[in-house]
């Protein structure tokens, strides 16, 4: 069977750094930090009380008020990224066929500031289960496709991908093979989440997983330098337009790039460990690279997973090593997370479209905040440190890795006709 190549013709972006694809690229190459403290909650008790927040969001420039309601804001997230990506494509009712147009989606979580609403409401009253009658449909982690589908009439494949912080990355990876199965024209594809929550820090907190520089959020993100002590939350949604190559000529539809192949692997070591020799990270870039057709040497930028934490940066840079070999130092390493925080089921999608930009601009953004070397890094690796850098890319990977061993990596490279 012939397979379909696939292209990307729409991006859609609602960052902690921009609430657009411009805004957000702008921020990138500038390298600013979108970690401040919380406004969404009293943190004085709490141990971080910083994260990636959203800003200057208003859901009713997309929907009106009572619609908003009935909405969980990973769900509005999804809405307002995918709203921008849809348009960026140009699809109208007129160019595509909708029952051939799908929309799969990531969130490693759904609904969480819902589900503690309604909770916390019900274990402060009388014991009599009041509950909302869209608590459920707010809550489940499928609801923000299917809100999508619904605004745009679109009928194809319509599901969630929940694998942690690797969801997003995974259902770029379903809606690439859907489409080069011939199965769908069009996928609109991403991920979403709005974690910044009081149980969502409290549990990440629990867990030692996040920063506790609170005296100065901005640098807290800091992958890669040895004084790192945990990620920053984020939240938001990365939106992407993919469609196959022959319909996207025929509708005349602008291209930013093609997606050369994608990988899964499982780690089989821990529920939130990395292995420390990242042998599911190498898995999962050699996958990508078979799937590609593609030998290391071809590969001149690696958006990383890059968290911030003591473990996973190291096994990860472990893993790059193992796979490229020489070819590692020519590779233009980086970790936006520097930038935008840790967006979990949603950071494979904003990721993502950082490495199509980068390719499309020339431009690798940097890993900003690193101010002492780690020795256990290969000092030869170039990590685009604090400041973004020029260079030709031709094949960009984005990995994303996630609780449970999850690993899902991205290829795209530039359009060959």
């Amino acid at each position: 069977m012939q397979l379909k190549r696939v292209v990307v013709t729409g991006l859609g972006a609602l960052t902690p750094i921009g609430n657009n694809i411009q805004e957000y690229w702008d921020a990138l190459i500038s390298g600013k930090s979108g970690a401040a403290p919380i406004t969404y909650y009293d943190t004085e008790k709490h141990k971080t009380k910083f994260a990636c927040e959203i800003k200057n969001f208003n859901i009713e420039d997309f929907m009106d008020r009572k619609e908003a309601r009935r909405m969980d804001k990973f769900a509005q997230y999804a809405v307002a990224a995918s709203e921008e990506a849809i348009n960026d494509a140009g699809i109208t009712s007129d160019n595509v066929n909708k029952q051939r147009v799908g929309v799969i989606w990531g969130a490693g979580i759904g609904g969480l500031q819902t589900f503690q609403d309604e909770v916390m409401s019900y274990a402060a009253g009388d014991g009599t289960p009041r509950f909302n009658p869209f608590f459920i449909p707010k809550m489940i982690a499928d609801i923000a496709p299917a809100h999508i589908s619904m605004r745009n009439g679109f009928m194809g494949p319509n599901y969630t991908t929940v694998s942690a912080c690797a969801s997003s990355a995974n259902a770029i990876i379903d809606a690439f093979n859907y489409i080069r199965l011939g199965m769908c024209d069009v996928i609109i594809t991403g991920g979403s989440e709005a974690a910044v929550t009081i149980a969502g820090m409290g549990g990440f907190n629990s867990m030692q997983a996040l920063s506790t520089r609170n005296e100065s959020p901005e640098t807290a993100s800091r992958p890669f330098d040895a004084t790192r002590d945990g990620f920053v939350l984020g939240e938001g949604a990365g939106a992407l337009v993919l469609e196959e190559y022959e319909h996207a000529k025929a509708r005349g539809a602008k291209i930013y790039c093609e997606v050369g192949g994608g990988g899964m692997s499982s780690d089989a070591y821990h529920l939130t460990a990395p292995h420390p020799e990242g042998i599911g990270v190498i898995a999962v870039m050699e996958n990508t690279l078979r799937d590609a057709r593609m030998k290391p040497e071809q590969v001149d930028h690696i958006n990383t997973h890059g968290t911030s934490t003591p473990l996973g940066d190291v096994a990860e840079l472990k893993a790059i090593k193992a796979v490229f070999g020489d070819h590692a130092k020519n590779i233009n390493i980086n970790s936006t997370k520097s930038m935008t925080g840790h967006l979990l089921g949603a950071a494979g999608g904003i990721e993502a479209i950082a490495s199509i930009l980068a390719m499309k601009h020339g431009i690798v953004p940097p890993t900003i905040n690193h101010t002492v070397v780690d020795e256990r890094i290969d000092p030869e690796l170039n990590l685009t440190l604090n400041k973004a850098q020029k260079r030709e890319i031709n094949v960009a990977m984005s990995n994303t890795f996630g609780f449970g061993g999850h690993n899902a990596c991205v290829l795209f490279k530039k359009l060959e006709d």
